[in-house]
Parts: structure tokens; sequence; C-alpha cells
């Protein structure tokens, strides 16, 4: 727990220095400077072909963000590979599988242990059902996927906006309230990289391809919204819900919750805004993996969390509770997201037929 408590402290003094160019944040500057020279250099790399950057035979799609940090970049994927589902389309996810130990490309299952696969993707393919891999190369795990399910049709990637090996040919880019932050780069500043980007069209990057989503209440430019909030009821591990008005009350149990996100503070808030009344919260590192976390916890507390934790500590606290996020996104969204898979698939129907689109 000590190391956590440090890991907290460290990133509360980044998110603080990150919302302006102050003192702190000037100092970092020119380390900044040099570690976005080295990742030009390895755009312009892939740009010349010295890098490899290649292609699988469906359609991809990047769902990613440029900010370090929850910005809603997961439920966003989730969301998509839903919808692709309700349109009968045949969906499979990849992804890197942050904070598992093991490296191996493997494909993920309902009843896989998160710290083999990565808490993320066990989620994804908990919540949709769609085959999921992951791979530390995500073109090697694409492929395995299409091998296992040559009917696949469309690849969501989770994360990868600078994974410029695997070819894509649409991307999502996410933001919450923080927008670009002070507008620098890592370490100096949260962007992973400048805004607007210096895209990398060897990789399939186009701003035509570009869709950006905006997931907090005031977008700091132009781009899609959409609503997150949580559902109006938690998840046992046996799947029973519990309705919040169960919660609330005299005789309702005292909670204390806990998240290891990005952002905890704002499910925090997110419970207390349903009406739920926490007697103890606690923030941890994003992707904890709460393996020593159930002798910690007082007695007399009844646990609630994310969906994300509950798969690691319901294995320790299976009275743990998990609250689902809801995230509502504007039709006009999807409108463009459908317009540009049918263009994609049209323009592969015609390069079949042996015709060109103008």
């Amino acid at each position: 727990m000590r190391s956590a408590s440090v890991k907290t402290v460290v990133e509360s003094f980044f998110k603080r220095t990150w919302r302006s160019r102050g003192v702190a944040a000037t100092l970092l500057w020119p380390i900044a400077t040099a570690l976005q020279g080295i990742a030009a250099l390895r755009r312009e790399l892939y740009r010349r072909g010295f890098l490899a950057v290649r292609q699988v035979n469906c359609m991809v799609i990047v769902v990613g963000n440029v900010v370090v940090g929850g910005a809603g970049k997961t439920p966003t994927a989730i969301s998509i590979v839903q919808h692709l589902r309700s349109r009968q389309m045949k969906v499979g996810v990849v992804s890197r599988g942050y904070g598992r130990k093991s490296q191996e490309c493997k494909e993920v299952f309902a009843t896989d242990d998160p710290s083999d696969v990565g808490d993320e993707p066990l989620l994804f393919q908990r919540k949709t059902g769609v085959p999921v891999w992951v791979g530390q190369d995500r073109y090697v795990a694409a492929m395995a996927l299409m091998a296992a399910h040559p009917d696949t049709q469309v690849i969501v990637c989770d994360d990868g906006m600078q994974h410029y090996g695997l070819w894509r040919d649409l991307e999502v880019c996410v933001f919450d309230n923080r927008g670009g932050g002070n507008g620098w780069t890592l370490p100096a500043g949260p962007l992973r990289q400048p805004w607007p980007r210096a895209s990398v069209a060897s990789a399939g990057q186009d701003n035509n391809q570009l869709l950006v989503l905006h997931t907090g209440a005031t977008p700091a430019f132009a781009g899609f919204t959409a609503h997150r909030t949580l559902a109006d009821h938690a998840i046992c591990s046996d799947g029973s819900i519990v309705p919040f008005e169960q919660l609330t009350g005299l005789h309702a149990p005292s909670l204390m919750a806990v998240a290891g996100i990005a952002q905890p503070d704002m499910f925090f808030d997110m419970l207390i805004s349903r009406g739920l009344t926490l007697a103890s919260t606690r923030a941890l590192p994003d992707h904890y993996d709460f393996d020593s976390y159930s002798n910690s916890t007082p007695k007399g507390y009844r646990l609630i969390c994310t969906e994300k934790d509950a798969l690691k500590i319901w294995k320790y606290m299976p009275n743990a509770l998990a609250v689902p996020l809801v995230q509502t996104t504007e039709s006009s969204f999807w409108q463009a997201l459908d317009h540009r898979i049918q263009e994609h698939f049209a323009s592969q129907l015609s390069f079949r037929h042996g015709h060109t689109t103008t």
C-alpha cells in the first residue's frame, strides 16, 4: 500500500502541474521537448518506410486518446463494439492488455484472471461477448484474432493511436473536461503528442478519417459529445442487481468506495450525485491489482467500486458491489461513424470488382 500511496502523490502532482504553464511545467518543458523530438523521429521513420506498417484483411478502428489518463476511451470503445454488433457486424477487439503479468499473445475468455489478460480486455469480453485478443504487438494480436475468427469484419483496437505498426482505417480520439490541458506534452503537460497532431499517412492516419469525441461537459474544441453517468444500480459478483434504493436510508450499509482508475474522484462524485452516502473513499493508482487489498478494508463496510476494479476485487471480496458506467453519445457521432464504415466497405467492394472511386 505504501508504494501505491507514493504513486498516488506523484500522479496528483502532475495533475496539478498540467492545468497551467506554471513554474513546475516550465521546468519540465525541456524534457518534454527532447522526448517529442524522439517521438517525431519515430513518426518520420514510419512515414519514410524504415519502420513497417502492416495491414490485416478487415477494417481497423483505433479508439484512443492523446491525453494521458482516463478520458473515457474504454467506455467509448465498448459502446462502438455494441453499436456495430447491433448492426449485425462481426466485430473483434485487440488490446495490449496493460498491467497483465503474461506477455503472450492470447485470446481473452470470460473466466480468465485479469492479471493474465488485463482488466480492460476482460471487461471488453464480459460486456460485449465478442472475440478479444491481447498482445504486445497489436498487429500480431489482430492476425491471431483473424485466424481464429476469419469472418471478422471490423477490429476495434483499444488504444494504439501512437502504435503506427498497425494500419488503421478510422480513428476515434477521446477527450474529457481537461481538453488538451496546458497544451504541452509529457512530462510538462498531459499530451502524449502535440494537438492538433502530426498524422502519419503511411499508417492510415487521415484527418478525414478521424472522429473527435468529448466525454466532458465543456468541450475545449470542435467534436462530438458524449455524456457519462452511473447506472441506478450496483451489480453483485453473482450477477444479481442491487437498486440504489437498497443502499440509502437508515438501514443502508456503510459504503466504502474504492477506485483504481485514472480519475477516482470523478467516480466518487458520480456516486454521491446518484444519492449515495459514502462513509469512506480510497483512491488508488490506475490498474491497481488489489492482491493485498482485502486485508486493508475496515470491518463493517460494504465495498463499492467500478466494474473494472470489481474484476479483481471479487476474487478476494465477493460481497463487493460494482456500479456500471453508462455513456450516452449524441446521434450525430453514430451517423458519422456509420457513414465512414459504409464508405470503407463500398471502396473495398469497388476495388475487388476492379473499379476505382473518384
